[in-house]
């Protein structure tokens, strides 16, 4: 029985390297080589740190990892689209496909207790050398783009293109990001090509904040503190924005992009846990304003996002501040944990 190296979550700020024997793939599933496998904010805090999921929704002792790219190595029975040796992203919800979410493409949002199943949270996910998944789930990855690319196009850049879809981005825009972590820069590059006209970013960590500078993915960036609603209204005439994406899941960064955007503005929320508190009245009603919600995103927009990324010959992968072979999986979760970085990336297979 050929094994194979994957590593583990067991909820105390540790991973477990393991051997386990490499699955063969089933009817309408195929095996990929996994070669790139990226961190998510969101595996640090609920499931590196400790286990806050419960029940379906919680994390199952799988194989961790749910932004996955690699290349299809054997295919099982029944597949109808893709083949050895395509390069390929992996949506990270496997959803029973037949629900009304499942056939709008979201399957984040599958009602099916039974069959929805994430990778990395409750069946094995991409930190392996290789991963079995579904074909349903697959993205084409074009050969213009890495697996770095395609990696966060599973889910950071996928999400967010998903929210800046919501509200509309456009040359008339000033935009806000609050939270420049791996999703808030994805914002910044997406707003960049997408034609806003100013982009200011909020961040508590200097590290983040450069890297947004330094890549050009906003214009402005303030340290996170009590002015920032006065210093965004200076960047803008006084108005504030006509547009804000919040990445952070932060209280007060919330409260900053609520209150920072303009009359008949729009903001999205994207960062995940925390809570926020503002006054109805004041703060979005009297103002005409709309808060949009945006929970990951579909398999079309992903689909259109990878063509669109081709066209602006935009990578994703200019945000991945640190590789790591899977040998250092601990050093990469270690890092993405401590906030001093941009994406962090564990790269099983060489490209």
């Amino acid at each position: 029985m050929k094994m194979m190296k994957a590593a583990f979550l067991p909820g105390d700020s540790t991973v477990e390297l393991k051997k386990v024997p490499v699955p063969e793939p089933g009817h309408g599933e195929v095996l990929l080589a996994v070669k790139a496998s990226t961190i998510c904010g969101s595996d640090i805090r609920a499931i590196y740190r400790e286990h806050l999921g419960k029940g379906p929704e919680g994390y199952q002792g799988v194989i961790a990892g749910h932004e996955p790219a690699g290349q299809i190595v054997a295919t099982g029975p029944g597949c109808r689209r893709f083949k050895v040796g395509d390069r390929v992203i992996v949506y990270h919800i496997s959803g029973c496909g037949v629900c009304n979410d499942c056939r709008r493409g979201y399957m984040i949002s599958c009602t099916s207790a039974e069959y929805r199943r994430a990778y990395g949270w409750q069946r094995d996910g991409g930190m392996a050398e290789y991963l079995l998944a579904e074909e349903k789930d697959l993205i084409h990855l074009p050969d213009s783009l890495t697996y770095l690319d395609g990696a966060q196009v599973a889910c950071g850049f996928g999400t967010v293109y998903e929210a800046l879809q919501k509200v509309g981005i456009d040359g008339s825009h000033a935009v806000l990001i609050t939270g420049l972590g791996p999703v808030g820069l994805a914002a910044g590059a997406l707003c960049r090509k997408l034609g806003a006209e100013k982009i200011i970013g909020v961040d508590i960590s200097a590290e983040r904040r450069q890297i947004a500078l330094n890549l050009g993915l906003c214009d402005y960036v303030l340290s996170a503190g009590p002015e920032n609603v006065n210093e965004v209204r200076e960047f803008t005439g006084g108005e504030g924005v006509e547009r804000a994406v919040d990445c952070s899941g932060n209280a007060d960064a919330r409260a900053v992009a609520i209150r920072a955007t303009r009359k008949w503005g729009k903001m999205v929320m994207v960062g995940e846990g925390g809570t926020v508190a503002f006054n109805p009245s004041p703060d979005i009603i009297h103002d005409q304003k709309t808060i949009y919600g945006s929970w990951v995103t579909s398999t079309w927009l992903m689909e259109e996002l990878v063509e669109r990324l081709v066209r602006w010959n935009l990578h994703p992968e200019d945000i991945v501040t640190h590789r790591f072979p899977l040998e250092q999986a601990s050093e990469a979760y270690s890092l993405m944990a401590s906030g001093h970085c941009g994406k962090v990336a564990v790269c099983p297979g060489a490209e």
